[in-house]
């Protein structure tokens, strides 16, 4: 009987942490042919066993197969892993994580190395990586084309999202929303510590917390919306000026309660700033242009 069998395509790892490894894992249950290195050579040899190819050096692993996906520590190790390998023709997949500068500096320098190039910013952590329906995904950006083309493969360890051809947006994407992350467990580290000290049980507090975050979801979309439109007192409900007056029972509530306001007082004070810039009718929206120097 004749085969039909396709051979799935093959890639290259390069960088074998945690991450890497949880990629090249993916890749090869799925049964694309795979090639890896890293430079502590038995997290490659591990994966001997798993059907990988392990290459002796990072050159010969580029060398091994056309699409190649590096996953380092960040921008400074792909130059040095990268450098004197002879990348042309190649497609290159950056997963590092850096900068949006450095995404971009990072494109030129791979395209004047004769190499084909998508940045890649990773929404995900490690045990989240092959397992269909645990939310991560990985923002791409660079050749809509490229990633068109190797989008199949990208997606088979975990989602795509291409967000455009600017090679620095996946960064800026994957930063952005990761800084709106620290952002809310600064605010839950200080609703914590407000109890920290009371007979409260944290647990119990939880998922009040995170049921009050969740209620708090609509407000993204309407900022989003007054910055497009550029009518910051468009569907407000609680004014600049309201919030403003509000905000000592919270720094008072945070001195009784023995903790730090560190955490609440920079945004106060933006608040505050552009209240007296006459925005007392607005939303919370113009302190963001007060970021943007």
């Amino acid at each position: 009987m004749e085969s039909h069998t396709v051979e799935k395509p093959s890639v290259t790892m390069l960088g074998l942490g945690a991450m890497g490894t949880a990629l090249a894992r993916t890749w090869l249950a799925a049964g694309h042919p795979l090639t890896v290195w890293n430079r502590t050579p038995a997290r490659a040899a591990a994966l001997a066993p798993y059907g990988a190819r392990v290459a002796d050096s990072a050159a010969q692993a580029v060398a091994a197969n056309t699409l190649v996906v590096v996953c380092l520590l960040d921008d400074t190790s792909v130059g040095e892993v990268l450098a004197g390998v002879d990348l042309v023709g190649r497609d290159l997949v950056n997963l590092t994580t850096s900068t949006p500068a450095q995404a971009r500096a990072r494109a030129t320098w791979a395209h004047n190395h004769g190499a084909r190039y998508l940045d890649g910013g990773i929404m995900a952590v490690p045990p989240m990586i092959g397992v269909p329906g645990a939310g991560g995904y990985v923002f791409y950006s660079g050749s809509r084309e490229l990633f068109e083309r190797h989008q199949e493969t990208l997606g088979v360890p975990v989602d795509t999202t291409y967000v455009g051809e600017d090679a620095g947006f996946a960064a800026l994407h994957d930063v952005a929303l990761l800084s709106a992350m620290y952002g809310m467990f600064a605010g839950a580290a200080h609703a914590f510590a407000l109890i920290r000290r009371e007979d409260i049980d944290p647990a119990a507090l939880a998922p009040l917390l995170a049921d009050w975050l969740v209620a708090m979801i609509p407000a993204v979309h309407q900022t989003a919306d007054q910055l497009r439109g550029g009518d910051y007192t468009r569907g407000v409900v609680s004014t600049l000026a309201m919030q403003v007056a509000g905000t000592p029972t919270f720094l008072s509530t945070a001195e009784q309660q023995g903790v730090s306001s560190e955490l609440l007082s920079p945004y106060f004070d933006l608040m505050r700033r552009r209240l007296a810039e006459g925005g007392g009718e607005e939303d919370l929206t113009g302190v963001i242009d007060l970021l943007v120097r």
